[in-house]
């Protein structure tokens, strides 16, 4: 494979000034090396996420990719196995779809007891526009044979047997929706979202959406490699046997007002996000000081699958004093936010209600 991956320390040198770069517009790091940061609260308030500040989730070292170059290798279960050129793939027709992408160990730290992992807060979370070729026009091409089952997509990060490597069931892999992306918010994509390539799979955590392709291969049997089996799994450590993390689970998120803020009398209006993987949020609803008197909030645009969706809900005449606002979300499935977490020894799917706690007066 022809990639152009700069050495170890043109690596280092670049990975500095992105993340000088990153904490200057505002990301929260979480992790230096290799680099983790969140996208800021405030940025979680907008329709779409900057690039700038979106959250950046990387297990390995960020490779440094040439679009000139850089070609992905279609093999395994197919007549027709080719290297594609990204000059080539951008060529082709293409697709944008707004996709809110988050990372399956969002909201770790509030779950108990700690599970291991990245210590991300709320922030590992956002929505872009994506623009890209479906990967289902690639695996057409090269004419999957039929007892493929499944097609992994290989990242150029990562050695050996942890390089990052992800597959997908066919039915999602030939989804007209599962994109082979090249921009982020109408610009190229860079490098730390993936560049030159990337996958964005619509409505599942952000780990199926595996950054620097470089391989794709038909499957003939499940795939077994680290981050399928080892990691990105719910392993309840309690002699279950541990499950895939895959489609995104239903949450929202208050943005507005902040915790701990301090608020005059009168009005207030709380706002936030609703989101559920490859479903529709169909009702959010806000509750203060605890309790179950849930009120319905107002959708503020029309709930798409795989993106989220604005909301807002006026509190009125609240008392002086200490106030703890909760918002859970419902989606067309009839799944509802659990009140508390639903523990894994590897901290993913954290879904819970969240709480936030405001002082008025």
């Amino acid at each position: 494979m022809a990639d152009s991956i700069g050495t170890g320390s043109e690596e280092a040198s670049a990975s500095l000034e992105e993340r000088e770069e990153a904490e200057r517009q505002g990301l929260v790091v979480v992790k230096p090396e290799p680099f983790n940061a969140e996208t800021p609260t405030q940025a979680l308030a907008l329709g779409r996420t900057p690039t700038p500040v979106f959250y950046v989730r990387s297990n390995h070292a960020e490779p440094e990719l040439s679009p000139d170059t850089h070609r992905i290798s279609v093999e395994g279960a197919v007549e027709d196995a080719f290297m594609l050129e990204v000059a080539e793939l951008s060529q082709q027709k293409r697709r944008s779809l707004t996709v809110t992408l988050e990372c399956a160990g969002n909201g770790r730290t509030s779950m108990a007891p700690l599970p291991e992992g990245e210590p991300w807060g709320q922030g590992a979370l956002g929505t872009a526009i994506w623009t890209g070729v479906p990967l289902a026009e690639v695996l057409s091409r090269a004419r999957l044979r039929k007892e493929a089952v499944e097609v992994l997509i290989e990242g150029a990060d990562g050695k050996g047997s942890k390089r990052f490597a992800r597959a997908l069931p066919l039915s999602k892999a030939l989804h007209p929706d599962t994109l082979l992306a090249l921009e982020m918010n109408g610009a190229p994509l860079t490098r730390a979202h993936g560049a030159p390539v990337r996958l964005v799979v619509p409505g599942w955590y952000g780990m199926a959406s595996v950054k620097w392709v470089s391989r794709i291969e038909a499957l003939t049997r499940p795939f077994e490699g680290y981050y399928q089996r080892d990691r990105y799994i719910y392993d309840t450590a309690d002699g279950r046997k541990p499950e895939p993390v895959t489609r995104m689970r239903v949450k929202s998120l208050i943005t507005s007002p902040e915790e701990g803020a301090r608020l005059t009398e009168g009005p207030v209006v709380v706002q936030g996000m609703a989101w559920s993987g490859e479903r529709r949020v169909v009702q959010v609803e806000v509750a203060v000081d605890g309790g179950d008197n849930w009120k319905s909030a107002t959708l503020l645009e029309v709930p798409r699958p795989s993106a989220w969706v604005r909301w807002a809900f006026t509190w009125e005449n609240p008392k002086p004093g200490r106030h703890t606002l909760r918002a859970r979300a419902t989606d067309e499935a009839g799944e509802t936010q659990p009140e508390s977490a639903q523990w894994n020894r590897l901290g993913y799917g954290n879904n819970a209600v969240q709480v936030r706690v405001v002082y008025v007066g």
